[in-house]
Order: C-alpha cells, then structure tokens, then sequence
C-alpha cells in the first residue's frame, strides 16, 4: 500500500504531509522543485537533515550547533520562559540571554527534547489476534499490543516509544525516540519582538514577529539523557543545521520536516457539518469566555496574571483560530464538496461487486457511529474544558493513579505506568507556576453554571452531588461551597502533592481533602464514561480503516495525492515562497521589511518595538542581512508549504537543508486549512533566518551563540 500512496504524488506536490519513508517515491518531483541533496537522505532519520529535526512534544525545534543548541518559536518556549519570570525579573517582558553554559536556566519541568531515531511499520503486529474482538475489547486488544510494542522498545535507557495510527488504524507505526530530559533556556528576545503583534496579529499578514528562542540540550558526561545536574553537559548531535544568511527569494524552493498536530482532510460530510456548526461556535464561546475571566480575576502585571499568560496566549490562538474557521466554512463550499465525494465514493463502490463485498457497509456504519459520538456533546465539551481547572484535575489524577498501581504495570492506563511516572512528577511541580486559587475558582464556578443549566439526563449524579447542583441551581450556595473547597485543600502545596503520589486507594478514602473526596466521589462514573467512550471508539476502530481503505483505492484510482492526516509524526512538506490574494484587488507579498515595524509601531503593547530596535532600523543598520530586491532586512516570509499546529518551530530548509527561517503561523485564510488545503490561500508563515540573525547581532548582542553557530553565507 506504502508505495501505491507514494506513487500517487502528482504535480500539486504542495499539498501534503509526507512520511519521511514515502520521498524517495518521489525523487525526480522533489529535484525538479528545487531539491538539491538526496531525497533517499530525507528519508532516514539517522541521517542529516533529519536528525537535526526534532520534537518537543507539541511544537518542532532543531540543533543548530554541535553543543546541543536548539532553535525553536518563542512560543513554543513561552511556558519555560513564563516559568522563571517573576514581577521582579520579567523574562517575558525583558527578554533574557545566557552568556555562559553556567547561567541557562531549566526549562519547565518536564520538558523533554525528543530525537526520531527509527520508524517500523508494526501493522500486522498490531492488529494480530485482535480483528474478531469488538468495541471495548478490541480497543483494549490493541492498546495491549501497543502497549507491549512500546515496552519492549523502551527496554533501552533513555529512549521514549510511541505507537501511531495513520489513515484511521489502517497502518501502525512504532516510532523510537531518544528523550533528553535536561533542557535549559539559553535566549529568548523580549516579547515586544518576540511576540511583536500580539493577539492582533496573530494569523495575519502582514506580519513582523521574531518568532524565535533558544534551548539547550544537556546530558551525562557518559553522554546518555539524565535528570537536570550541574554535572551535565551540552548534548552533541550526530547533525545540526547551518544558519543561511543568504536567506530564500520569492520563487525559491522551500521545505519544512516537523511534527504537525492533527488534521481532518478524511472526515465525512456529518462529522464537518457539526464541527463547523456546533464545535467550533461553542468551543469559542468557552475560549473568550476564560479569557475574560483570567484577565478580570488576576490584575495585569500580577504574578496571578504571569502564572496565567501561557493559557490565556493558547486560549487566544484557539479562539482566532475557531473564529476563522467559522467565516471561510460560511463562505466555502466545504460540505458540499464532502457530501458528493460520499457520494461519489458510494456511486465507486457500487459499480463493483468485489468493493461491495469489501466495502459495502462501511459508509453507513461509520455514519451510524458518528452520530452516537456526538449524542452527549454538551455535556462532554463542559467536562473537556473543566480540564483545564488545576484542583478538579489534580485530585482526579492522583486518586486514578492510586486505583492504577493496584494493577500489573502492563495492564494499567497509559499515563499511569511506570514510564509515565517522571513526567506525572513534573506534572505536579510545573502547577506551583501555572495556578491561582482566585484564578481556577472563578473558572471552575463558570464552567459548572454553564453545566448545571444542561437537561437533566445529560448531567452526572456523582458531579451534581459533590458540588451541590440540583434541578434548582443556586449560584450562591456553588459560589459558597467552592470558597470553602479551595480554602481547605492543600493540593495546592506542591510536597503535599509529590506525597499523595505514593498513596493507597484507602488513603483517599479516609481523607477529609474537599478535592480528594470529590475525586473519590465521582471515579466510579468518571471510569463507566470512560468505558463508554473506549466501546464506541473501538467500535469505530474497525470501521474508520475499512473506510480510509475505500478512500485511498478510489484517490489512486482518480490519480490524486493521497497521504495520512497528520497525527504529530514527524512529516515533510514542499513547496515555494510565494504571495497571495487574499481578496479581490489585494496582492500580499512574499516578504515584509525592518520599516514595517517602524509604520507599525505605537509604543503600545503589543506594537512596542524596543527603542534600540527602532533607532537601528531609522539608521538603516541593516549590516550583513540587507537584500537589495526589498531594500531592507526581511523579516518574515511567506511559503506554500502545507502545515499545521505542531509545525510551530519547524526549519524552513533550502534546497541544500540550510535553516532559512522558522515556521510559526499561517494566514488567516489557511486556518481551514486543517480540513483542506488550497493551493491559492493556504500560506504558511516564516520567521527570516537573516532577521533572526540581525536581532541577535545587533539589538540583543548574542554573540556568543553566533560565535558557536555554523552560518552559511
């Protein structure tokens, strides 16, 4: 099947998220782009360039030295950044530079630099044995084999193994991963350049944000991944990126190798119709409305607002993103286009006696179980968000894990094994610098007033109980029994926290902690929702491969590109810098310029470029990264590289894999671009290699990781 995907790949090569294995398929596309290394070296992971690519667990980052240096967006280290900020010494505010390996700081705890390393295709292995179980013993069956695949690639110190599903279970993938586990701030400029723009111009072009900050990875002096220790040095990797300081041109080839979150290019007609009509509209309303609240209950410049800034930031970009999503569905023919590809596919399978054999139920058993999923939605998006609360899911995490560990470690929940347990540590310790008691109370009263007005049948007994919610809701008596749930937990104490991990089931029994007794109240529904949910997801387990199937032999047979949604694998995509339309009469180039921030600039936050910068710019200090086609220093680009949330951090290579930029945004057209990519408004967003580097030259003077870098000119 592999090759058949791989041969598939046309002349509208932008578009796709490509498993590194598939590009020597595609070798003779890739050179006449702009290619100029191998692409049988894209290919293999222990090879430059890919294994100078590598994943932070929710963003993508790269080495650019042989000591471990890592650049990635400084949104992607805006946690660890907001981590050592104090009112006192604001490193998101100020920016912050280490001159010397002895003055980086840790990261947030449990921050982990992640090196793929190897890929196997475990398909058979996988599904062996588990294809005549159903629902919840099939998903049981699998997570077993998975889980024993993971276990025995783990069997190495300091490696981290993860199963993945591509095209919805119809191939699986063991993927084997160093974990260093000592990562160190090194650099991040202020934020008034390193998040110049700000909400407002979050998804917007034109853009002039130096997207950018630096980690450093550290390890033993054997060499191998170890705990924070002064004793640690500097990781050296087999390969790392030179910096072009000649930068792209409009035109030029480009691509990105990253870990691109979730995409939905494969979904059905139903399943976009309530996203768009109902999930995206209400996961908005709750976004904006946690903002609000953050912001009205921690004052500006308060430690309680610094604590916060990491979500509110996220929360933001979810909810532009969510807000656009919501306009160009409107205005797109999105579900049309998706209901006559059923069709279509239907009319396919039809013509055919073999394909009704093999694929003849499928449409309407996928339909079926679609409409099952989305029967308690209500409920289940008030309960997703109520994790985002610190005390509930605390509580309800470390009772979980005293109910696991009464189990074999084979057959407790993922998150719960013994693997799990350094990252469930830090866990408990990064909440010390990521919550307010006022903060979460006023979240947590929000999202259970929003609960409790839910029809009856849909709310759950054990929750109603433990806050008090009856049929008539009395927002004084919740206001009342959460003001004294939060005055008498002592979750909030990090020891008290670290302790209750090595506790009994009876211990959480006995406590009279208001959280603790919540979770003990509420687990045994919490476990029969979970149970509920696992059935139904192994039921579509066995239904989404048998439909991808379909989906993949009709698009081969159509001549159509056909690649795995994206599932934070490690990926390449190709393609150009290029301008846009983004509507009729406007032309976007591809590049914006030093003056840009000048006619931006206000002096207010967020268009609050430092002084220094702005004086640099008025004199024209442009010094070795001035391009005479712009007439100035660029310092953001446009490409038509098919990304999406993952790819924050992501090299922009050059044909020779030189680092030209970083990927940290797309247009706001493309937001949509998760559920279908269009060649004419579908534009990623660099940072310019030449304005990271000018930044760190002549506004921030770090010298000394230039002194250390390879750049190319």
């Amino acid at each position: 099947m592999t090759a058949a995907i791989a041969a598939s790949f046309g002349a509208a090569a932008d578009e796709g998220m490509w498993q590194p294995h598939q590009l020597p398929a595609m070798a003779d596309e890739l050179k006449a782009k702009g290619l100029e290394i191998s692409a049988d070296s894209i290919s293999k992971l222990t090879e430059f360039p890919m294994n100078a690519v590598i994943s932070l667990g929710g963003c993508t980052a790269s080495f650019v030295s042989p000591k471990g240096l890592v650049v990635t967006n400084h949104h992607c280290a805006y946690g660890s950044i907001q981590y050592n900020s104090t009112p006192e010494k604001n490193l998101l505010k100020d920016g912050f530079l280490a001159k010397t390996y002895a003055e980086e700081l840790p990261a947030t705890p449990g921050s982990r630099i992640f090196v793929t390393e190897e890929v196997t295709n475990v398909t058979d292995k996988v599904i062996a044995g588990q294809m005549d179980k159903m629902g919840n013993e099939f998903y049981k069956g699998i997570e077993l084999q998975q889980k024993t695949l993971v276990a025995e690639c783990e069997q190495q110190d300091g490696y981290r193994c993860q199963v993945y599903s591509f095209h919805g279970g119809l191939e699986y993938y063991l993927v084997k991963q160093l974990e260093i586990r000592d990562v160190r701030l090194a650099y991040n400029p202020a934020a008034s350049v390193g998040k110049y723009g700000g909400d407002i111009d979050n998804w917007m072009w034109p853009r002039h944000t130096g997207d950018f900050s630096f980690y450093r990875a550290y390890v033993s002096k054997d060499g191998k991944p170890a705990d924070f220790s002064k004793d640690n040095v500097p990781y050296e990797p087999k390969s790392f990126l030179k910096v072009s300081a000649k930068g792209v041109s409009d035109g030029d080839f480009v691509m990105v190798a990253g870990y691109p979150g979730r995409t939905n290019r494969y979904r059905t007609a139903d399943e976009v119709s309530n996203q768009f009509g109902w999930a995206y509209p209400e996961g908005k309303v709750l976004q904006e409305r946690m903002i609000d609240i953050i912001k009205e209950t921690a004052p500006e410049g308060s430690d309680e607002r610094i604590k916060y800034e990491s979500l509110i930031a996220g929360l933001a970009n979810y909810a532009k993103n969510f807000t656009s999503m919501i306009e160009f569905y409107g205005k797109s023919t999105m579900l049309a286009e998706r209901e006559k590809v059923e069709s279509d596919l239907a009319n396919w399978i039809g013509k055919d006696k073999k394909r009704q054999q093999q694929y003849g139920e499928t449409l309407s058993n996928l339909e079926q179980l679609v409409a099952k999923s989305q029967q308690n939605q209500e409920r289940d998006i008030l309960l997703g968000y109520i994790g985002y609360t610190t005390m509930v899911t605390t509580a309800r995490s470390l009772y979980r894990l005293a109910n696991e560990k009464t189990l074999a470690d084979m057959a407790r929940e993922p998150g719960y094994q013994d693997r799990d347990m350094t990252n469930f540590t830090s866990s408990m310790e990064r909440i010390d610098r990521r919550y307010a008691a006022n903060v979460d109370k006023a979240l947590l009263a929000d999202l259970l007033t929003r609960y409790a007005a839910l029809p009856g049948e849909q709310r759950i007994a054990s929750l109603d109980k433990a806050f008090g919610i009856t049929n008539k809701f009395d927002a004084k008596a919740l206001a009342k029994t959460l003001d004294k749930m939060y005055a008498k937990t002592k979750l909030d104490d990090q020891d008290t926290r670290l302790a209750w991990m090595n506790k009994s089931v009876a211990d959480f029994k006995a406590s009279n902690d208001p959280f603790i007794q919540f979770a003990v109240q509420t687990y045994d529904s919490d476990m029969a929702l979970e149970k509920a949910k696992k059935q139904l997801e192994g039921e579509l387990m066995k239904v989404r491969p048998q439909y991808m199937d379909a989906i993949i032999a009709y698009n081969r047979e159509l001549g159509k590109p056909v690649y795995a949604d994206a599932n934070s694998s490690l990926r390449v995509t190709v393609g150009n810098v290029k301008g846009y339309s983004p509507q009729d009469g406007l032309m976007a180039e591809p590049f914006t310029r030093l003056e840009g921030l000048l006619a931006k600039d206000t002096g207010v936050d967020p268009f609050d470029a430092p002084a220094k910068q702005l004086e640099l710019i008025k004199q024209k200090q442009y010094g070795d990264y001035y391009v005479k086609a712009i007439d100035s220093v660029p310092v953001n680009f446009l490409s038509t590289l098919d990304t999406t949330g993952g790819n924050s951090g992501s090299p922009t290579l050059n044909g020779r894999a030189e680092l030209v930029g970083l990927l940290f945004d797309g247009v706001y057209e493309s937001i949509i671009g998760d559920w279908g990519y269009d060649a004419q408004s579908n534009r990623s967003i660099q940072v310019d290699s030449r304005y990271m580097l000018w930044v760190m030259k002549y506004l921030d003077n770090a010298d000394n990781l230039l002194a250390e870098m390879d750049i190319a000119k």
